[in-house]
């Protein structure tokens, strides 16, 4: 926003006192924020930072002690350069001792050889100045409007980081809370250079704040969350080719090192655009579907009462109160690469499924709450009169589905087919039904506990939605999945996505991650892994990490001191060792 020292010497009022740069020349390209017109020595306590000082030095100290505190305090407050104008005080040039004092700290010494009066000076530099100003001010109301829309609009995570790329010219990247990236944007460079080993270098990204710039790494970084749940952060890198801004020689803070107010601004306005994306679903099913999904909603947020959507369900004609409930999720097993980068397709697939689960429950003459959840699964919400009739209406509405899907798929492959090859279709569909095992035509249905209460409904579809991401992983065709079916590790990747785990495993082994980071020889991860895979047996885990005994107790030791816990509790072992698993989970897509 502002001009540079350089600029500053091109200016016709400048050029016409003959300018020549005396001291200082590297830092020729530091911001000037104001000019300055000073005649006394203590000047340096009036300013701020940033100014250009232009004096005739009538006023200067006349000992060599004096002019180098003079340049010093200069340096000190941050001044981007300091303009003598020959002739009145200084004839031919300005004193040796002035120059070497300015070389040494940094700080342009310009001379002008030839009488210029200051206001030409100061009223160029401040137009510049304040057109600067008025170009920021236009581009924030941009950054406003373009961001209002893409709120309005529910524009998706990546059209978001897109824009945010796009206004400022630097990459862009989204990552969770445990360092994964997801989304980026690299304005135009390098994706593979932008995200090599991101995970290590963003650990080594440590802004003061929430919205903070790290000079160290050239990221500005702020964090993304609505109603008081974080999820992750969006960083931008500034400046835009990687370098960081140079610091002249003996300054600690350079001024103006930061990037502009404007970015600060836009990468605020990204994030709360992505946070209220989060919040926003959106569907177009019809009017009773709706309703559904507002239920099911509702139960799973505490979004409503529970007898409010207990009423609401009974005027639809599903009865929850005083029944039997269960959590019921359907999901492919599989994600549909033909989808990727169609999201109607995607769309269009889940709507399929869902009226497949909302007619398999009729077929089974079975009553509940039915609708898409997100973006790849339908849930169910079931009502049955006991529990003793849990297993049997599961079983039931598993074979259901597996017959409607048959038959969807037996419809659609005789499409447009001969009558003669139609029969051939059929026994291919069937075939396919088949090599599921059980399993109702590459589907995943998973079950949560039964609860006998409305208001502990939450807690069966939670846990169905979690056994079904981890039953992805699992290789056996059950017909529903149960939670004795998925172990601890299957648990920990449903969850992967939950900021609660990732902020477990950051509190658990984030001093150790950002240790390694530093010391990427060293990986004393793998350390830690292979001593509490081997049981806690030393000699078992030496051999493991094929390490010799005193360097692999060696490298324990440093580790409890870097996590400060004791590597002989069982307890303490134990949790390290979930938080282990846990960010195998979380790194694992």
């Amino acid at each position: 926003m502002f001009p540079t020292v350089r600029e500053v010497l091109s200016l016709d009022p400048v050029r016409h006192g003959t300018p020549r740069v005396v001291a200082g020349e590297a830092g020729l390209d530091g911001r000037v924020r104001w000019v300055h017109v000073a005649e006394v020595p203590d000047i340096a306590s009036l300013l701020g930072g940033g100014e250009l000082v232009l004096t005739t030095g009538i006023g200067l100290p006349g000992d060599d002690a004096g002019l180098r505190a003079f340049i010093g305090d200069l340096a000190d407050v941050g001044v981007s350069g300091l303009v003598v104008e020959l002739g009145r005080r200084y004839g031919s040039g300005v004193p040796r001792v002035m120059i070497a004092a300015a070389e040494r700290r940094g700080l342009p010494l310009v001379e002008l050889r030839r009488a210029t009066p200051f206001v030409r000076i100061t009223e160029a530099v401040h137009a510049l100045i304040v057109d600067a100003q008025l170009t920021e001010l236009r581009a924030t109301e941009e950054i406003h409007q373009r961001f209002t829309d893409l709120s309005v609009e529910g524009a998706d995570a990546a059209e978001v980081i897109r824009q945010a790329a796009d206004l400022s010219g630097c990459p862009v990247v989204l990552e969770n809370l445990s360092r994964q990236v997801l989304g980026y944007d690299p304005a135009g460079e390098s994706a593979e250079l932008l995200l090599d080993g991101w995970e290590q270098h963003s650990r080594r990204i440590r802004p003061a704040g929430r919205t903070a710039y790290d000079p160290d790494s050239g990221w500005l970084v702020t964090v993304v969350g609505a109603r008081g749940q974080d999820w992750g952060r969006l960083l931008m890198r500034w400046p835009a080719g990687g370098e960081l801004p140079t610091r002249p020689a003996g300054e600690s803070t350079p001024p103006n090192a930061g990037p502009p107010t404007r970015l600060t601004i836009l990468i605020e306005r990204a994030a709360s655009t992505l946070a209220l994306g989060r919040l926003i679903r959106r569907d177009a099913e019809g009017l009773e579907r709706q309703i559904h999904r507002t239920l099911l909603t509702a139960l799973l947020d505490h979004s409503r009462p529970v007898d409010e959507v207990a009423l609401r369900a009974k005027a639809l004609g599903v009865v929850l109160d005083r029944r039997h409930l269960v959590g019921v999720l359907v999901r492919h097993r599989a994600d549909d690469p033909a989808t990727e980068g169609r999201p109607e397709d995607g769309q269009a697939r889940l709507r399929d499924l869902s009226e497949a689960v909302g007619q398999a429950l009729r077929e089974a003459k079975l009553t509940g709450l039915t609708s898409a959840v997100d973006d790849n699964s339908v849930g169910a919400l079931l009502a049955l009169p006991d529990a003793a009739a849990e297993d049997r209406a599961l079983s039931a509405f598993a074979s259901a589905l597996r017959r409607v899907r048959l038959d969807t798929g037996a419809v659609r492959a005789t499409a447009g087919i001969e009558p003669t090859r139609a029969t051939t279709a059929v026994e291919n569909a069937a075939d396919l039904a088949r090599t599921a095992g059980g399993a109702p035509n590459g589907l995943i249905v998973a079950a949560g506990s039964g609860v006998s209460s409305l208001r502990e409904a939450r807690r069966s579809l939670v846990e169905a939605r979690q056994i079904a991401e981890a039953a992805r992983r699992d290789r056996r065709d059950l017909p529903v999945f149960r939670l004795p079916h998925v172990g601890l590790a299957g648990l920990l990747h449903l969850l992967r996505d939950e900021p609660r785990l990732q902020t477990f495993v950051e509190r658990e082994l984030g001093a150790l991650l950002e240790y390694d980071a530093r010391h990427p020889r060293e990986q004393l991860l793998d350390t830690l892994r292979a001593y509490l895979e081997q049981g806690r047996n030393k000699t078992a885990g030496a051999a493991a990490a094929h390490l010799s005994r005193p360097a692999f107790y060696e490298r324990l030791a440093r580790i409890a001191r870097i996590l400060d816990v004791d590597l002989d509790s069982v307890e303490a072992c134990l949790s390290l060792h979930v938080a282990l698993l846990a960010l195998e989970a979380v790194r694992t897509p």
